[in-house]
């Protein structure tokens, strides 16, 4: 008997819309069509755990159009800016970019946004730069704390830090303008320096120890008259031009004075810095636009340097051991670069984004030994740590445990807000089975060079390294 087979409806053909992808690629550059779903994005991602869609997966909705999923997404609000995709993409997509600009069209479609303490910290953020001219991180963490309804946020954190003489209780307000600058020829034993604003308040220590050695090796830090914050994280995240504009601003500010070089202890800084003049030397409309915006026409002569690198290469680590007095022997370190000093390459124009070594030429340059461990650049959270909390302290509690497993007596760093995750975060870590060091690396030079303690800021450590210090005869 001859067999029917009954046929079935044929399913609505599904409908590809490219008008998202178009719009990222206008605002961006970047091509998401290029994604051909390796994975190596959301494989080397340190966020992926808080998220509802991959990074990969968020770049196939942006491909298929599916514009409500993409722009609804809790994974663009919680990208931590780390440029680990950026670095690995094998198409050379900056993904973190477009990460970016799905929450800034998201935000201008009125598409409600899923994590909304992020978009509330750049807001905050982003008003206190532009009234103050520099972060004032005290009103910052109170705004926040006000407006999202968590009065007590971190009380316990903040106490100790007033302790520490690590809260500025006043703002500071700053305005320049380039051609405002004195019309200084700098000498050669005088040092471009942008300290930025964490460095006032914050990591004064940092900044302290820093002036401190570089007294020592009979150098002059000259910061520009008026210089401003750089937007960090949020100035980016809210506003491509604006995140390109503040760092341009300073910039300008350094080579009016003379400089045609600039160390930016910031890690956050010195990539902002890196960022910016690598957009602006790219993109002739954008140069214009600047240049009329700001007044002045920028002639991108200054090198921006980090601070691990200067020492290295611009000071030179046979010249640092030449100026040892008290080696620091017996002490084990891991060096934490984190994720903005070296990534991504194009931009910082590092050789070695993933295992960096500057950081450890130094420290054993001192007498201390650099242990190798896995976690040099990975990211801490640092743009998250006010907005996305948890976060952070799952990210930052892993490093210091795998620090601590290294076999390390501290963690040297090399950034204000990876000092602030690791140190005194670490009093939050309530599994944490005990406390670790951090130190900055100028603080490091400051007791290898025999200028003491205070010199050093020791005593601003929420995490005193003195008691280990002692035990190891360096103190």
């Amino acid at each position: 008997m001859e067999q029917h087979t009954e046929i079935q409806p044929v399913a609505s053909p599904t409908v590809l819309k490219s008008g998202l992808a178009r719009e990222i690629e206008r605002r961006t550059g970047e091509n998401a069509f290029l994604c051909y779903q390796c994975v190596r994005c959301s494989s080397g991602c340190p966020v992926t755990d808080f998220y509802d869609y991959n990074p990969n997966q968020v770049m196939r909705l942006v491909q298929i159009g599916d514009d409500d999923t993409a722009l609804g997404s809790k994974t663009p609000w919680l990208c931590a800016s780390c440029l680990t995709c950026s670095t690995r993409c094998p198409q050379g997509i900056d993904i973190a970019r477009v990460m970016e600009a799905l929450t800034q069209v998201a935000q201008e479609r009125g598409v409600p946004c899923p994590v909304p303490r992020v978009p509330l910290f750049n807001k905050i953020f982003l008003k206190d730069a532009k009234l103050f001219g520099r972060v004032y991180e005290l009103g910052l963490v109170g705004s926040m704390n006000l407006f999202s309804g968590a009065l007590m946020a971190d009380m316990d954190l903040g106490l100790e830090m007033f302790k520490k003489a690590k809260l500025a209780l006043l703002p500071t307000f700053s305005r320049s303008h380039p051609e405002r600058q004195l019309d200084r020829k700098p000498t050669a034993k005088q040092v471009g320096y942008y300290p930025g604003c964490s460095l006032h308040s914050l990591a004064k220590e940092f900044d302290t120890s820093f002036q401190a050695v570089t007294d020592a090796l009979d150098l002059e830090l000259v910061a520009p008259n008026g210089w401003t914050c750089c937007g960090a994280s949020p100035a980016h995240h809210v506003d491509h031009y604006l995140g390109v504009k503040a760092p341009i601003l300073n910039l300008s500010l350094v080579e009016a004075s003379g400089f045609d070089s600039v160390v930016a202890p910031c890690a956050a800084c010195f990539n902002r810095f890196k960022a910016a003049a690598h957009d602006a030397r790219h993109d002739p409309e954008l140069r214009e636009r600047l240049d009329r915006d700001i007044g002045y026409s920028y002639r991108d002569r200054v090198k921006v340097w980090s601070i691990s690198e200067w020492l290295a290469d611009g000071v030179g680590v046979d010249a640092l051991r030449e100026r040892v007095v008290r080696p620091l022997e017996g002490l084990k370190v891991v060096n934490y670069y984190g994720c903005l000093l070296t990534r991504p390459p194009k931009v910082t124009g590092h050789l070695h984004p993933e295992y960096p070594m500057e950081l450890d030429h130094v420290c054993e340059a001192l007498g201390a030994e650099s242990l190798d461990w896995n976690d040099k650049t990975l990211c801490c959270g640092g743009s998250l740590a006010v907005p996305a909390k948890e976060v952070m302290m799952r990210l930052s509690q892993n490093i210091v445990e795998h620090a601590q497993a290294a076999g390390a007596d501290a963690i040297v760093v090399a950034c204000p807000l990876c000092d602030a995750n690791l140190d005194g975060r670490q009093l939050q870590m309530e599994t944490l089975e005990r406390r670790i060091p951090v130190l900055y690396v100028t603080q490091l030079i400051a007791l290898a060079f025999g200028l003491g303690e205070k010199a050093a800021g020791l005593e601003r450590k929420l995490v005193d390294p003195r008691p280990m210090l002692k035990e190891k005869g360096l103190l």
